[in-house]
C-alpha cells in the first residue's frame, strides 16, 4: 500500500510524509476516521514509508527490499492488533492476533477499505463480536520489547482500537505512557467514545473525513471500469465510505434483506397503534432479527438511520439529495416521507442509537428490538410541530 494508492485525503498524506521527513514522528497516534475513509490504508502507506526510509512525499526511492515485504504484509517490524473471538479452529489461550495473521493479510489485500463486519465474515464470525483482548495488549509488550530487524523503527497498528477491553486498554496505556524506544503506535478508530480519555490525550489525533463523491466516482471509472454515471450514482449513495462503494459495485452488500426487515417493520408498526392484534407481528419482527447476530442487528439499525434520513430529505424537498429506490414490493418512498418530519426525526435517531449502544453491549437483543419496536409506533404517528 502506497501513498497514491489511497483514496484523497492529500492532506493528510502531506502531513505525515512533512513531518517524517523533518524526523518528527509522534510515538502515538490515533487515525479517527468513519468507515471506508482510508484510515488502514493510510496507516499501511505511514508504516511504509517510516520502515523502508522513503522520502520526498511517495513510498519510493527507499530500501528496495524493504518495500517488496511490505507487499505481502510480511515486513518483521511491522505488527498488527485487530478484534478477534474464538473460532472453530483457534480456541482458549490460543485467541492472539497472531494466530489470525493469515487470514488478516488475505483481508487487507482484498480489501483494506473493508469494515469490522466484513472482518468477522472474513473470520465466519458474523454472529460474534470481536474483542481486543489484554492477551493481545501482552503480545504487544512482547513485541515491542524486542530489538527491530532491521534496526529502525518498529510500528504497531492497532486497528479498531475501540473494541479492546478495560484491561488491554489499562494495558496499552502503560506503554504509550513508557514507549519502547523507536516505537511508532498507530490507533485506528470509527470514533473515540469507547477509548479511554487517558489513550486518547497521549496520541496526536488525525481526523479522517468521509470521502467527497468525485474521489470515489474518479477511481470507479478508473479501476473498475463502470461508466462514469453509474460510477457517479455509486458514489453518491455510498455516502463517502469506499467500503460501501465497493459493495455496491460487486452488488454484495446485505441492503435487499435489510430493507424487507425495515418495510415490514415501520408497516407493523404503523399499524399497530390502536390495534393491539398487530402487536404480535411486531414481535414476531422483534424475535427474527434477535436472532441474527449482533454485528448484523448494528449493520441493520444503522441502515434504518440512513433510510429515515432518505425520507426527511425527501419529505423536506431535498430531492437531489435523495439516491434511496426502494425495490421492495409496493413500498414508495414518496409516501413514507411524509410522516418523517422534525417533530420526530430526533427522538428516532435518538431511539435507534441507544438500541445501538444496548445492543454492542451485550444487551438482549429481542428485548432491545422490542422496546424500540412500541416507541417507533407512537413516533410515526408523532404530529409535526409548526
Amino acid at each position: 500500500m502506497l501513498f497514491r494508492d489511497v483514496l484523497g485525503q492529500n492532506h493528510i498524506k502531506n502531513f505525515l510524509t512533512t513531518t517524517a521527513d523533518k524526523g518528527r514522528i509522534p510515538h502515538a497516534q490515533l487515525f479517527v476516521g468513519p468507515e471506508g475513509s482510508g484510515t488502514l490504508p493510510m496507516a499501511i502507506a505511514y508504516a511504509r514509508y517510516i520502515l523502508c526510509n522513503n522520502q520526498n512525499g511517495e513510498n519510493s526511492n527507499g530500501n528496495s527490499a524493504c518495500n517488496l515485504k511490505f507487499e505481502h504484509f510480511s515486513h518483521p517490524d511491522l505488527h498488527f492488533i485487530y478484534p478477534i473471538t474464538s473460532t472453530d479452529d483457534v480456541k482458549g489461550d490460543n485467541v492472539v492476533s497472531a494466530n489470525f495473521l493469515a487470514q488478516w493479510r488475505a483481508f487487507i489485500s482484498e480489501n483494506p477499505y473493508a469494515g469490522l463486519f466484513d472482518w468477522y465474515k472474513k473470520l465466519e464470525i458474523p454472529k460474534k463480536q470481536g474483542i481486543i483482548s489484554v492477551k493481545d495488549a501482552s503480545e504487544i509488550g512482547k513485541n515491542l520489547a524486542l530489538k527491530a530487524y532491521e534496526g529502525g523503527y518498529k510500528v504497531m497498528i492497532i486497528w479498531m482500537a475501540d473494541k479492546m477491553n478495560t484491561a488491554a486498554a489499562n494495558k496499552l496505556l502503560k506503554l504509550l505512557e513508557e514507549p519502547p524506544e523507536k516505537t511508532v503506535f498507530i490507533l485506528i478508530a470509527e470514533n473515540t467514545s469507547d477509548l479511554l480519555q487517558t489513550i486518547t490525550s497521549r496520541c496526536q489525533m488525525v481526523d479522517f473525513l468521509a470521502l467527497p463523491e468525485e474521489v470515489i466516482a474518479e477511481h470507479l471509472v478508473e479501476k473498475y471500469k463502470l461508466e462514469a454515471n453509474a460510477a457517479k450514482k455509486i458514489a453518491h449513495q455510498s455516502e463517502g465510505n469506499f467500503n460501501k462503494a465497493l459493495h455496491l459495485v460487486h452488488k454484495d452488500n446485505d441492503e435487499q434483506i435489510f430493507e424487507q426487515w425495515f418495510v415490514t417493520w415501520v408497516r407493523a408498526a404503523f399499524k399497530a397503534k390502536g390495534n393491539a392484534s398487530v402487536i404480535s407481528d411486531l414481535l414476531q419482527w422483534s424475535s427474527l432479527i434477535s436472532k441474527e447476530g449482533r454485528e448484523v442487528q448494528k449493520n441493520f439499525l444503522f441502515f434504518c438511520l440512513q433510510y429515515f434520513r432518505q425520507a426527511l430529505l425527501l419529505n423536506y424537498q431535498a430531492k437531489e439529495l435523495v439516491y434511496l429506490e426502494p425495490t421492495f414490493e409496493n413500498f414508495k418512498l414518496e409516501k413514507f416521507a411524509p410522516f418523517i418530519h422534525g417533530g420526530n426525526i430526533q427522538e428516532i435517531y435518538q431511539e435507534i442509537e441507544e438500541a445501538i449502544y444496548h445492543i454492542e453491549r451485550n444487551g438482549n437483543g429481542n428485548v432491545i428490538l422490542t422496546d424500540l419496536s412500541i416507541k417507533l409506533t407512537r413516533l410515526l404517528h408523532k404530529k409535526e410541530t409548526l
